[in-house]
């Protein structure tokens, strides 16, 4: 990940408007993290301290298959929640309060919170952040886009996805730029299947964003996923090279990030947050997939 120069606000306008009619967000004020029950299970990283990760991909058996879809379903409905609160003058701090309440609710742990030291439940990324921003009390503004990130430890699963929103009246570049990510995850979903090579899904994707005049930031990564957060395999989504095959009973998100400028990112001083160099809106859409000895089941649909 390339840290770039600051780039003078005058610029910045002017970027700014090639790419679109939007505000560009910087660092505001934040809330502290919120707390969870005692009777809510926690994963090992925030019992022992200690990140669990897999030597290579997991193939899941019918038990295992059984709690990723609970855990599926839980992220993917408490972001169903999410989307009608989704509205100009909403807080992210407000998103993130809602998501963690609803995953408590549920009995279960929002993932985020104080892995590798992440200080709340949710990422709620806007505009020109592309990746693991903080949320904060910064009210959301007419035509923002924002995605927001769960994942929900239940029953000894994570469950992961993300969606990114569209705040009151987006212009036509924004929307197009949300569609077209949109798009690159569904046919990255389509081509995988059983003794498909990883490499695939990355090379579907970048034939999507090119044939819409997008960029895929390359340092974003899907990952396998089970008891652990993160693990093995790694699913790029841009032309690669990551060996190996899908077999059923693997687990897995997609994930790509895709902007209108250029590739390159910087992560803020607060560790967390990653801008794009040039100001540029980015667009991400995240499904947990499932190969089947048929194809694919999306887990978080």
């Amino acid at each position: 990940m390339r840290i770039s120069k600051a780039i003078s606000p005058r610029f910045q306008k002017t970027l700014i408007k090639r790419f679109g009619v939007y505000d560009k967000v910087v660092p505001f004020e934040t809330t502290p993290s919120r707390l969870v029950p005692d009777h809510i299970v926690k994963p090992d990283y925030v019992t022992n301290k200690i990140v669990f990760i897999t030597k290579k991909p997991e193939i899941k058996d019918e038990e295992q298959i059984k709690g990723m879809r609970s855990s599926c379903t839980l992220a993917s409905n408490i972001l169903r929640k999410i989307h009608p609160f989704i509205q100009p003058g909403v807080k992210t701090d407000e998103i993130d309060e809602l998501a963690h309440t609803l995953s408590i609710e549920a009995g279960a742990y929002p993932s985020p919170l104080f892995y590798k030291g992440f200080p709340k439940s949710v990422c709620t990324s806007v505009n020109n952040v592309a990746v693991h921003g903080i949320p904060d009390l910064r009210p959301l503004q007419n035509g923002d886009i924002v995605n927001v990130d769960v994942t929900v430890f239940f029953n000894g699963y994570h469950g992961d996805c993300s969606k990114t929103f569209l705040v009151g009246d987006v212009d036509d570049q924004g929307l197009h730029l949300v569609h077209a990510t949109e798009e690159c995850l569904k046919q990255a979903i389509d081509v995988c299947g059983p003794n498909v090579p990883f490499c695939d899904i990355g090379m579907r994707i970048y034939r999507v964003a090119k044939k819409n005049k997008l960029t895929v930031l390359p340092a974003f990564v899907g990952h396998g996923i089970g008891k652990y957060f993160h693990g093995p395999p790694d699913i790029y989504h841009t032309i690669n090279r990551y060996p190996g095959l899908m077999k059923p009973g693997m687990t897995f998100t997609i994930e790509p990030v895709l902007s209108h400028g250029n590739e390159n990112t910087v992560i803020l001083d607060d560790g967390w947050t990653v801008v794009t160099e040039d100001g540029s809106r980015t667009a991400q859409v995240e499904h947990t997939v499932l190969v089947t000895k048929d194809g694919t089941e999306i887990l978080t649909k």
